[in-house]
């Protein structure tokens, strides 16, 4: 399977949440090889700060972390409204199935199941940031059509006022 990496110039940023810092390390790492730029964070709370303080492509975070689980930190961010549309994969081992469903109830768009191949990880990851993207472009066209619209409509407006104004 060919996986097509990112140019230098269009790197995505992902972060990556994980509270095992050696789990945290290892993807980080091949993340980074794969030609991503990676942001860190141990906890959902150090997550939060982390989307705050930089643009992220997506989250990719395990589902049981103490404190704030993966599905909390997803429900947080399906919360506000600038981070709606940013893909969150929530990483949980094979025997959690009902992990994955509360993954999914609350706002995740994708759950691996440990373990897992890190060439389907890296398509799966770079799919979604496709997809968001593909989202991102629609919203914009669907936002500059409204302002066309809004900007004919005035125009025709402005065009029958003057038109009634010059049958006076």
């Amino acid at each position: 399977m060919d996986i097509r990496y990112p140019e230098p110039d269009e790197r995505r940023r992902i972060l990556v949440v994980e509270p095992n810092r050696t789990n945290l390390g290892v993807i980080a790492r091949r993340l980074a090889e794969a030609g991503y730029r990676v942001t860190t964070a141990d906890s959902g709370a150090t997550a939060i700060a982390e989307l705050y303080r930089l643009p992220i492509d997506l989250v990719l975070a395990e589902l049981n972390m103490p404190r704030m689980s993966g599905a909390e930190l997803a429900r947080a961010i399906r919360g506000e409204v600038q981070w709606n549309e940013l893909p969150i994969m929530l990483i949980t081992g094979k025997s959690d199935p009902k992990g994955a469903v509360n993954a999914y109830e609350s706002g995740a768009d994708d759950v691996i199941l440990k373990p897992f191949h890190f060439e389907v990880l890296l398509a799966r990851i770079e799919r979604r940031i496709q997809r968001a993207r593909a989202v991102r472009r629609l919203q914009e066209d669907n936002a500059a059509l409204d302002a066309r619209v809004v900007e004919r409509a005035i125009q025709i407006g402005e065009l029958k006022d003057a038109l009634a104004n010059a049958r006076r």
